[in-house]
């Protein structure tokens, strides 16, 4: 690891109990901070989560000319004076969700040139998708050097798009470029995300023209300009569902507020099957477990409404501990299997056969100095050291901060013992 990467020192074996409010998601604040950019007004962001990523498209936003005031979980941006269409390299590499400003520049300005994203090394995500639907509203690209020129010299045209899978960035994508285009532009087969939904309520905030998220098909009728507006972010269903993991994983008893349970049955589902006790109430999620090995389930990732492939990694950490043999199918990220060799040194047996692990359920983690890949194998090497016996040390959590907000003192509040290093 890097000389300046920073640490987790983690004492397992204890019960993790208590009360937690649930940030608000990540995944729908980077896309709506990348539309921000569609207005020329001043637009307020409220419940973003204090993240790394956050703080990186706060960057990019800046860098391209926008002013940007963070002051706590609210972020406000004024974009009328972004002047620079160019990303820098730089900056792409460190956060995937970077491309995002793809289609709100092209949009607003017809023009944009960005390198390919950065990000978690969890498998391929290209931007084929993207690129053959802004093709289709009449965006001439070129890619050369590990760059993407997009430009739309006689602006961009409403259109028929139809996704070879459904892409959540690819959707986010096309929705901003179709709010100004000039007339009515389908997307079908569009990713259902709980956070398309919340883009898409965000948007006709501003006074876009956008029906059909959470269907198969996006309806956007384009409109001229998009103005002001305020919007307060759904809570994170991923920070959610690893606290979930996280009772689990501890025979805890954790109360979670600020959820909303619709967007979190897929995990609720697979907890059951498990045996843990749920308690659902309108916005909060009671989540206990008896002192008990867990039961062995099988998961398969698929596009929502399906499991979720950011709680596969956390799930397999509970699985470890399993009574008997659980089988664990990776449809969406064919490298988002980093963290078996990880939690296999901390005494778990799993097999891995393409894109299938076996998992077969041990008696008891030990402790042991493991590696984070990535954000989500970040997520579930901590839970596995809060069940194991004796100590862990987690190296590269940087990767954690950029999606867990301050993660050993909101774990640390419900009875972990989790320190952070430097070095």
């Amino acid at each position: 690891m890097k000389k300046d990467s920073q640490k987790f020192l983690v004492v397992g074996g204890n019960r993790l109990k208590g009360k937690v409010c649930v940030n608000g998601s990540k995944n729908a604040s980077l896309p709506i901070l990348a539309a921000t950019l569609l207005s020329e007004e001043t637009i307020t962001v409220k419940g973003v989560p204090e993240l790394q990523d956050i703080n990186t498209m706060k960057d990019v936003l800046t860098y391209l000319g926008a002013r940007v005031t963070w002051t706590g979980k609210k972020i406000m941006v004024d974009g009328s004076d972004v002047q620079s269409l160019e990303i820098s390299e730089e900056l792409m590499r460190r956060m995937r969700a970077s491309n995002l400003l793809l289609g709100p520049l092209l949009a607003r300005f017809g023009y944009v040139k960005i390198s390919y994203p950065g990000g978690c090394d969890i498998g391929s995500r290209p931007m084929d998708l993207h690129l053959k639907g802004l093709r289709a509203m009449g965006v001439v690209i070129k890619e050369k050097f590990g760059y993407i020129t997009a430009e739309a010299p006689g602006g961009l045209q409403g259109t028929e798009i139809h996704l070879d899978l459904p892409s959540v960035g690819a959707t986010e994508n096309l929705m901003t470029a179709a709010t100004l285009a000039q007339g009515i532009t389908l997307i079908r087969n569009v990713a259902k995300e709980p956070e398309i939904v919340e883009l898409q309520v965000f948007l006709n905030a501003m006074g876009a023209k956008v029906t059909g998220a959470g269907t198969d098909t996006i309806k956007i009728e384009g409109v001229s300009k998009l103005n002001a507006a305020e919007h307060t972010v759904i809570p994170d269903r991923i920070e959610a569902g690893t606290y979930m993991v996280a009772a689990a994983i501890t025979n805890g008893d954790i109360t979670l507020n600020n959820v909303i349970p619709l967007h979190l049955e897929p995990v609720m589902a697979k907890l059951k099957e498990t045996g843990v006790r749920l308690t659902v109430n309108k916005d909060a999620i009671r989540v206990q477990q008896d002192a008990v090995r867990p039961n062995a389930v099988d998961i398969k990732t698929m596009y929502y409404p399906g499991f979720p492939t950011d709680m596969q990694p956390q799930m397999m950490a509970l699985l470890s501990l399993a009574k008997g043999s659980s089988i664990i199918s990776e449809t969406i990220f064919e490298n988002r299997f980093k963290h078996v060799s990880e939690l296999r040194r901390m005494g778990a047996n799993i097999h891995l056969e393409a894109n299938t692990a076996v998992v077969k359920g041990v008696a008891n983690l030990s402790g042991a100095y493991v590696e984070v890949s990535d954000l989500r194998a970040g997520a579930a090497l901590v839970l596995a050291a809060l069940a194991a016996e004796e100590g862990s040390v987690l190296d590269g959590i940087e990767h954690i901060d950029r999606g867990y907000e301050k993660m050993e003192i909101r774990y640390n509040n419900l009875g972990a013992r989790i320190i952070r290093v430097k070095g």
